[in-house]
């Protein structure tokens, strides 16, 4: 792979800044965040005064943790709109989530907001080695869903030329890919991996194409998958972290000459690790779950928002600012099996131990009489024979009840059996009856 360090004057003088320099940037702008979203959002002032606390009670930044949580039913509670912090004549453009549940959350910005996004995702974008001038292929959603659109304006902010592609038409992709030589693919890492398949499946080998590095997010994923992907395309794979409700993609992303972990962009988010069970404020260092509060955002404003993502802080490398782990899971997504919690991500390295199997899977529950049971379903790559698809059906159990700590049972089908995802993949299906 090719070598994208960048050159450091081309860096925002603010990712290279002193830690005083950027924790005193934090709380001056935590203290606007705060005073926004309590003078402009009701939802705010009712949850600030019931807990006995005032935007002018915030002196440190550890006094950030006096203040109430918030969560994505805050979101549903005040749909559409009642969550913002600005006129709605001020919101030049809103996303929102799928509505798993009936009500999406909705998301509104302002101008400046959209501005902020494209910086910081160009950042982004420049940390993992892309340059101006670059082709940039997005392969992320366009819509409601914020990958497609976040990931276009950052490439277009950083200067380069840009493929709205979207998700989906596989065969078209690998086309394009293929004719425009692009240097830079945005796309779920699942999906990065279904057009591997497709180069294969047609007898060109993915190594061949001009891509040198990829920024992949929107769902957990190994260093396994990582590995999968670099060796599949030749190119650098880098973890990008957002979500709809903060912002978007680009709020952390890591940086191609260390791959150690997001460096947080905190000159516009700051964020907390704190116990899941208890809500107390974690040291660094400490896994968690990650919470998030905005800076600069003008038409909605986050005020310690719980992604329900599993990571831990730790100090900057590349960058001065710190680095979120990669989440390898979140606290919704775990699976608790006769007592043992088990994450998708740790089904996925054990399948990616054995070159017999592909990354393409699923974990699905049931009831075995009063008690649940997990299955893995797992394709086979292509060619591989019956004594091979045995003896790695076998392995994979045994890794994962060695691992894992649980026992499994394990579904082989043949190389392209399981459906493909175009945006984030569905790693659990949840056959259980419903209480």
């Amino acid at each position: 792979m090719r070598d994208l360090t960048p050159d450091r004057a081309s860096l925002d003088a603010i990712e290279i800044a002193s830690r005083d320099k950027i924790s005193s940037l934090q709380l001056e702008r935590l203290k606007w965040s705060l005073g926004h979203a309590y003078d402009n959002v009701p939802h705010y002032k009712e949850k600030f005064d019931a807990a006995g606390i005032a935007p002018g009670d915030l002196n440190d930044l550890s006094d950030l943790g006096k203040f109430p949580f918030m969560v994505k039913d805050d979101l549903r509670q005040n749909y559409p709109f009642s969550m913002f912090a600005v006129p709605r004549q001020k919101v030049v453009r809103v996303h929102a989530s799928s509505g798993t549940t009936g009500i999406p959350t909705v998301v509104g910005y302002t101008q400046n907001d959209i501005d902020n996004w494209a910086r910081l995702m160009a950042r982004s974008i420049r940390a993992a080695g892309g340059r101006p001038g670059d082709i940039a292929h997005v392969a992320y959603g366009y819509g409601l869903f914020t990958g497609g659109l976040g990931a276009h304006y950052g490439a277009e902010k950083l200067g380069c030329t840009v493929i709205p592609m979207s998700g989906g038409a596989t065969q078209r992709q690998v086309q394009l890919i293929n004719d425009f030589k692009p240097d830079i693919i945005m796309a779920t890492p699942s999906y990065t991996l279904t057009i591997a398949d497709e180069f294969e499946r047609i007898g060109i080998d993915p190594r061949t194409t001009a891509l040198k590095t990829g920024l992949h997010g929107a769902e957990p994923w190994s260093q396994a998958m990582r590995a999968e992907i670099e060796r599949r395309f030749d190119m650098h794979a880098i973890d990008l972290y957002g979500l709809s409700e903060v912002m978007g993609p680009g709020v952390s992303c890591e940086c191609v000459e260390s791959k150690d972990g997001l460096h947080f962009w905190e000159d516009h988010f700051y964020p907390e690790i704190i116990d899941p069970e208890s809500g107390q404020v974690l040291a660094d260092g400490e896994r968690g779950e990650l919470v998030i509060t905005s800076l600069t955002k003008e038409a909605l404003p986050i005020i310690r928002y719980r992604t329900k993502d599993l990571t831990r802080l730790l100090p900057g490398t590349a960058r001065t600012m710190r680095r979120m782990e990669k989440v390898t899971g979140r606290s919704d997504d775990m699976m608790i099996i006769r007592g043992v919690n088990v994450f998708p991500s740790q089904i996925e390295v054990e399948i990616l131990k054995d070159e017999r199997l592909s990354p393409h899977y699923f974990c699905e529950l049931s009831k075995e009489g009063q008690l649940d049971s997990l299955a893995v379903v797992v394709e086979a790559r292509p060619d591989i024979g019956q004594e091979d698809k045995d003896a790695a059906q076998q392995l994979l159990a045994q890794n994962v009840k060695t691992y894992a700590g649980v026992s499994v049972a394990v579904r082989l089908g043949e190389a392209g059996s399981i459906e493909r995802s175009m945006g984030k993949a569905q790693r659990i299906k949840d056959l259980r009856p419903k209480s």
